[in-house]
């Protein structure tokens, strides 16, 4: 599957194995124990982020991924996103520092 990521005027395809979306089931729900206790998603604290919020939250790990150019961390974080949100097509990325905007895009 592929998801693709909108950053400002840049596009990125990630390709992700089904494999990965299936093997990778124990570190997601990990992910998601770890955002149960509420995330600080920039000025906003939230205490139960919903299924949107958990995909912002990790689309800003991809946005530090592509930056690092780490394709493991941005592979396996939009794996999380197919895992959870299986019609999820794309996400809109910014350079403005405030994930709550980013934006999911499902087909």
């Amino acid at each position: 599957m592929i998801l693709k990521i909108f950053v400002d005027e840049h596009e990125y395809d990630i390709n992700v194995p089904d494999e990965i979306i299936q093997d990778a089931t124990d570190y997601f729900d990990m992910l998601d124990r770890d955002m149960d206790q509420g995330y600080q998603m920039s000025r906003t604290w939230v205490e139960k982020p919903d299924t949107l919020q958990r995909c912002q939250i990790v689309s800003d790990r991809i946005l530090t991924a592509l930056e690092n150019d780490n394709k493991e961390t941005g592979t396996l974080m939009a794996a999380y996103i197919l895992a959870r949100v299986p019609n999820a097509y794309a996400m809109h990325l910014n350079l403005e520092g405030d994930m709550t905007l980013y934006d999911l895009e499902t087909r």
